[in-house]
């Protein structure tokens, strides 16, 4: 069913040219955002609508589509609050597909697993089978077999080749991050790259953070009191594996994550990751877990971090990446208010609904930073 709405998707909304592949001169662009959760069906067709407009060649979701712990609002609000939680777990992820990704047409779209698709009793193997057509389309399959011709089955970790950048996508979705074969899996991607010369980049997202971050109280460290021993070691190790990496190489690399609700640079610009024992390179990192979950307040920063470093919280957007011909990479968050939900949503929803998402969705619980975080 999934493919034949995709081949449908495909015929309704035919490949724009805006869309089709750059010369290798020419700068393009691609759009970042996750967590879509709570009110992404309002949410996320403004992304869409925006996404297009900008012709980025394609849209990355980092996870968290849908609650899945208990209804998200914006189906509580279609379904006037009869939604059974036991249905709507098996209606969810089709909601997902049909009210913020089919927004998308034929703009290719791809998708990362984050700790909510693990809700609700799910598991990884339902999400690859979910969503397969996304996790083994052509070039992603195509990716796969490149680098190992006996890999012949979808994962949800990923990655995939575009002009003269790798985008490489973690799954982080569970609590002890990443486990050894993700993490072999990424340090020979990493030694492939850093033999071809054709690739100038990697972009690497994932759902949470890399540990000892600026939002270090809801990332891979874990919570006060359950801190993930494996999340903290892989995530260090995969954070000190870019930073060789990058050393090496002279090659850029980029990281980003959500699962933070709101919007963050300069994430690793950190005296854990400045400290010499630990790589000494602060690498350019963003949090931008901005599709429609509920807002979070923002970590307690340093006055000199507040100054020096963009953070925001109850904001809708994206983040929009122009690449240029030397693989270099600008980033910039985009911005949406209520009024550039398409119409017919917000006619959908009401106004006191459209007001609920953009300025009352917000749970300001803390996140205190765990032990971990205190690392040095």
């Amino acid at each position: 069913m999934i493919r034949t709405l995709a081949c449908f998707l495909l015929l309704l909304f035919p490949v724009s040219n805006s869309w089709a592949q750059h010369g290798s001169g020419e700068a393009w662009k691609f759009a970042v955002s996750g967590d879509s959760r709570n009110c992404g069906d309002v949410v996320m067709p403004a992304i869409a609508r925006s996404v297009i407009e900008n012709k980025a060649e394609f849209y990355w979701h980092l996870g968290d589509f849908r609650a899945m712990y208990g209804v998200d609002e914006d189906m509580q609000q279609q379904y006037k609050n009869t939604l059974p939680l036991d249905e709507y777990r098996q209606i969810a992820w089709g909601d997902f597909l049909s009210n913020q990704i089919a927004g998308f047409g034929a703009l290719p779209v791809h998708l990362g697993i984050g700790n909510h698709e693990l809700a609700g009793n799910k598991t990884r193997a339902d999400f690859v089978a979910q969503f397969d057509y996304w996790l083994d389309s052509p070039e992603l399959r195509a990716q796969r077999l490149t680098d190992d011709p006996h890999d012949s089955t979808a994962k949800t970790y990923y990655h995939w080749k575009q002009h003269n950048v790798d985008f490489v996508y973690l799954d982080n979705a569970g609590d002890n991050g990443f486990d050894d074969a993700q993490l072999s899996w990424f340090e020979r991607v990493l030694e492939r790259d850093r033999a071809d010369n054709q690739v100038k980049t990697i972009v690497v997202g994932m759902h949470r953070a890399l540990p000892n971050s600026l939002a270090c109280g809801h990332s891979m460290n874990g919570d006060v009191g359950n801190e993930s021993v494996n999340g903290i070691k892989s995530g260090r190790q995969a954070y000190v594996d870019l930073v060789k990496w990058n050393k090496e190489t002279k090659k850029f690399v980029y990281i980003l994550a959500s699962h933070s609700h709101f919007f963050m640079q300069d994430l690793y610009d950190t005296d854990f990751w400045k400290n010499p024992e630990h790589g000494g390179e602060v690498l350019p990192g963003w949090i931008v877990g901005t599709a429609g979950a509920r807002r979070y307040a923002l970590p307690e920063l340093t006055a000199e971090m507040k100054a020096k470093t963009k953070a925001e919280t109850s904001v809708s957007g994206y983040l929009m990446g122009t690449v240029d011909a030397n693989g270099s990479i600008g980033f910039q968050f985009v911005k949406l208010e209520q009024d550039y939900v398409p119409k017919n949503i917000r006619d959908r929803y009401g106004s006191e609904f459209m007001k609920f998402c953009f300025i009352e969705n917000r749970d300001d619980s803390p996140h205190p930073p765990p032990e971990s975080c205190k690392d040095r």
